[in-house]
């Protein structure tokens, strides 16, 4: 039975691991370059707190050889007013060179304003 039951969890290991696809890259520090090939997806994460009206946004235009997948916001746990969490963004790699992610943290407000910080990452694709 002992025997049965460890071929059951090897066999469910290997399968789990077949049909896994590799997660995105994902990076934290603009001061590390961003090495991609074309049609790979790479993931930015940036701590945010949008409960106090700051918000992330791309400040130039994105490179035509990047595409923006999707933007999240993930909050800290526990859930709590305040807490806040993380901002983490898609971007698709379209076709080959050096690029860059431009993004601003913007303060509430209800007027255009500058960003009260930006970080920038540079993105090369192969």
């Amino acid at each position: 039975m002992k025997k049965l039951f460890f071929l059951l969890v090897v066999f469910a290991v290997v399968l789990s691991a077949c049909g896994n696809t590799p997660a995105p890259l994902e990076i934290s520090d603009p001061s590390k370059p961003i090495l991609v090939n074309s049609g790979d997806e790479f993931t930015i994460v940036l701590d945010s707190n949008p409960t106090t009206g700051y918000h992330w946004e791309i400040v130039d235009e994105l490179d035509a050889g990047l595409e923006l997948v999707s933007k999240e916001y993930t909050n800290d746990e526990p859930v709590a007013p305040g807490s806040g969490g993380v901002d983490v963004w898609t971007f698709k790699a379209v076709s080959a060179g050096e690029r860059q992610v431009t993004l601003g943290y913007y303060p509430p407000s209800n007027d255009p304003v500058d960003p009260q910080q930006t970080v920038t990452f540079t993105v090369t694709v192969q």
